[in-house]
């Protein structure tokens, strides 16, 4: 016996297949995915421990570039095989059919809770792989992944676990990647806990329009037109305390390295930009995900020695460690977002077919906000 609603489920369905890898050093292209017709589920494809479910919303995010190759580099995340259907981080999705003996019933909006969520429209799925959600009628399903998702929990817990803000003195923290669903958080929720400048780094003039106007920055910089080391000499003459770093590359090495100089006879280097005793949270490092270099990757040597002649922390960041404290982010960033402490923003790109291009856009950063598919 199922519990199902009166309207038959579509018989078309679609999914997302990996086809290609990128190749080394190379950036991932459309092509390097196929959408194809498949048949749904029916209620006869369902045990009674088990749902079917209609996918909302998924989740597009740059770790999913690492399973391009043919190795991740990591132990908790395997690689996309060849002809296998893609999953992403996460999804969104309600219930269409479940099982008699399941704890979910039909309509009720759920997410994952230790599953992949498959790139496609409608599913089988064990009910135990699934959480149900009581979202306020005043939100879209989508922020279960813009907010109280994995991006939101990643920005929280980072910026109290690692970031160590202190409230007795003032503190700068320097976002990267900042216009991105992870970076937009962490801004934003580092003020909430004590920072008292933040300064966001992105790659348009509107992205630094929207850091300043809607999320609350301080200031930003566009690395495409300004000159990194500079600008932070300008708008943080006192130093960085917390470097939150989501793309390593140049742009984090200019953030550790840079020397601001005052003219008196002679230029004088006062000091590195990354004060004495501050912390990187290795968050992402997206400027190297398409290179075959090891995560995370080697550091110039000048930014290994500035780092131990200045004390500074640079620890690989990882949420998965926090899983027990999990479910407080969410009830916390739940809590914000209603009290409209934080803010989001989604690029939501419609249809399942274009899921390779949400991808390839993500990845050369197209979005402001969490990138996501509405299949």
């Amino acid at each position: 016996m199922t519990s199902s609603s009166s309207a038959h489920l579509p018989a078309d369905n679609k999914v997302v297949i990996f086809v290609k890898r990128p190749g080394e050093n190379n950036p991932p292209t459309v092509d390097c995915f196929d959408v194809i017709p498949i048949d749904s589920p029916t209620e006869k494809d369902i045990t009674s421990e088990q749902c079917i479910v209609r996918t909302l919303f998924l989740s597009v995010d740059p770790a999913q570039r690492c399973r391009m190759n043919p190795s991740t580099g990591v132990d908790y995340l395997g690689p996309y095989e060849i002809g296998e259907p893609v999953d992403g981080m996460e999804g969104v999705g309600v219930v269409e059919r479940a099982g008699s003996g399941s704890h979910l019933h039909v309509g009720d909006l759920v997410t994952g809770c230790i599953r992949l969520w498959t790139w496609t429209k409608y599913f089988v799925c064990d009910s135990s792989d699934l959480v149900k959600v009581n979202l306020p009628p005043s939100f879209s399903p989508s922020v279960i992944l813009s907010c109280a998702g994995i991006s939101g929990i990643t920005a929280l817990l980072g910026i109290r676990k690692k970031a160590l803000i202190d409230r007795s003195r003032p503190q700068t923290i320097v976002v990267s990647g900042a216009a991105g669903s992870c970076g937009s958080l962490a801004g934003q929720i580092a003020r909430i806990e004590g920072c008292s400048k933040v300064i966001g780094i992105c790659g348009s003039d509107d992205k630094c329009k929207v850091l300043k106007e809607e999320f609350g920055f301080d200031n930003a910089i566009n690395y495409k037109t300004e000159k990194v080391s500079d600008r932070l000499s300008e708008l943080a003459p006192e130093g960085v305390d917390i470097y939150w770093d989501n793309v390593g590359g140049t742009i984090s090495d200019n953030v550790i390295q840079s020397v601001r100089f005052i003219m008196f006879i002679k230029c004088i280097p006062i000091c590195f930009k990354m004060n004495t005793g501050g912390r990187i949270v290795l968050c992402g490092q997206i400027a190297v995900y398409n290179t075959d270099l090891p995560y995370p990757p080697p550091l110039p040597d000048q930014t290994v020695q500035i780092l131990k002649e200045r004390n500074i922390e640079r620890e690989r960041y990882l949420v998965l460690t926090y899983k027990d404290e999990m479910d407080e982010a969410i009830a916390q960033l739940s809590e914000w977002l209603q009290q409209d402490k934080i803010k989001v923003k989604e690029t939501i790109y419609d249809d399942l077919s274009s899921a390779p291009s949400a991808f390839v856009d993500m990845m050369t950063g197209k979005n402001i906000g969490k990138m996501l598919i509405r299949p």
